[in-house]
């Protein structure tokens, strides 16, 4: 611990210079910033006072999203408790404060012990859960010196970070040793685990809680947007892409206009800060643009070969329900891809490139079941424009992806029942 600490804090002290001039140049970056040195807000001081809490950290967006459900069947379980939500971007803040009102929301403390000890004291956890991969030292340990139980829920080793877990697992293992339950998406994962020193009687595989993401509603976006749309449009709901993908998109829009002259796309990159570059992007190619952050104020008829840029957060789950097709991003760079059940929900057939290892166990269930297709960069615009110019196939493809999705679900029931016999195992003195 004593070498992490020089670590973190040389790494902190190194790269002042850079974040400095980050802050003085971007808001975001300044967000929070007191908070995770350890200045404890006033309002989650007061929002927790003399109340029984769970702790719940989600890095981002994604795990935001996947915890939701999970946060309202705990609530359901232990009515009367608070669940205090930590996350450590600012999109992830947003989000979770728009759609977990009865939650106090903050931003999760740098991983030092005297850091950490700070929000201990204020919240008095019943139990921490880390969502996917987040394993903060500090943070495991202190809670383990105070009697916390820690859960680590949905937890995720991708392909990629697998080795580097390997060759380091003689200094994993003390770690893994102290939290108390690990909740993997999958039997893959808990095997990964186990063999990089996780105790084996306290890993469970319980399922992917992405799995149980269900729009429930149609958000007033979706809604204003279908209003808007030409009766014959076709939407292709291009979702959180990465730099290098929008490009290729746009390059492949004008075979898929003279192919579905009547074709819309819905354009939703990944990270907030990348929303005026790929405006810009869209600009120079010359293709009428809709900005969704201005189309709420005033909306306006969409023309068909209109590119609407989705610049807001949380809106792209249930505007997949628009499509005609959907290409899931992170897909086309190599960055492992992203959720492709999100569009499959709504029985949108799917398109990913050939990187999806970060959900390569539902991309692989989903080829089997021929409810998906891989493209790359070369044949993504064409693959696009046959489930456009074939519904019938296109039809049967998504409902297919719907029944993959609807096979699925239960991750989160199985989750929270786990974690209240943490609770209760705590209670009475259990580990």
């Amino acid at each position: 611990m004593g070498l992490y600490s020089v670590l973190l804090l040389a790494a902190l002290v190194l790269g002042a210079p850079y974040w400095l001039l980050r802050m003085a140049t971007s808001g975001r970056y300044r967000a929070g910033l007191a908070g995770r040195l350890g200045l404890v807000p006033q309002g989650l001081r007061a929002a927790v006072a003399a109340q029984k809490v769970i702790w719940l950290h989600a890095v981002s967006v994604g795990e935001v999203m996947a915890a939701m459900q999970l946060i309202r069947e705990l609530k359901t379980a232990l009515p009367g408790w608070v669940v205090a939500v930590s996350t450590t971007t600012e999109t992830g803040q947003r989000l979770a404060k728009e759609r977990l009102p009865e939650s106090p929301v903050f931003y999760l403390p740098l991983d030092f012990a005297f850091v950490v000890r700070r929000y201990l004291r204020v919240l008095r956890p019943k139990l921490l859960i880390l969502m996917e991969s987040e394993l903060w030292p500090h943070l495991i340990r202190e809670c383990a010196k105070g009697g916390v139980p820690v859960a680590v829920v949905n937890a995720r080793i991708s392909d990629r970070s697998f080795p580097r877990y390997m060759r380091l697992r003689r200094l994993w293992r003390p770690l893994l040793a102290k939290v108390s339950l690990f909740l993997p998406q999958s039997t893959e994962t808990a095997e990964r685990l186990v063999m990089i020193g996780a105790p084996k009687d306290r890993v469970r595989a319980t399922g992917n809680l992405k799995y149980d993401i269900r729009v429930g509603h149609e958000s007033p976006l979706t809604a204003m947007l279908r209003d808007r749309l030409q009766a014959e449009a076709k939407v292709v709901v291009c979702g959180s892409t990465l730099e290098g993908e929008e490009r290729v998109l746009l390059e492949a829009w004008p075979a898929i206009l003279a192919a579905e002259p009547h074709a819309v796309m819905v354009l939703a990159p990944r990270h907030p800060d990348r929303f005026a570059a790929v405006a810009g992007m869209v600009a120079v190619c010359g293709f009428s643009l809709l900005r969704a952050s201005g189309f709420r104020e005033r909306p306006e008829a969409v023309a068909s070969g209109s590119i609407f840029l989705l610049d807001t957060i949380g809106d792209l789950a249930a505007l997949y329900s628009l499509g005609a097709v959907a290409f899931v991003g992170g897909s086309l760079v190599a960055k492992g891809g992203h959720n492709p059940l999100e569009p499959a929900q709504f029985a949108v057939p799917v398109v990913m490139g050939p990187s999806y290892e970060n959900f390569r166990e539902m991309v692989e269930m989903m080829r089997q079941r021929d409810a998906i297709r891989i493209a790359s960069t070369a044949s993504v615009g064409g693959e696009l424009v046959e489930l456009l110019q074939h519904q019938p196939e296109a039809r049967a493809m998504g409902e297919r992806g719907r029944t993959v999705f609807e096979t699925q679900s239960g991750a989160t029931a199985r989750t929270v029942q786990a974690l209240m016999a943490l609770l209760e195992e705590t209670a009475v003195g259990g580990r």
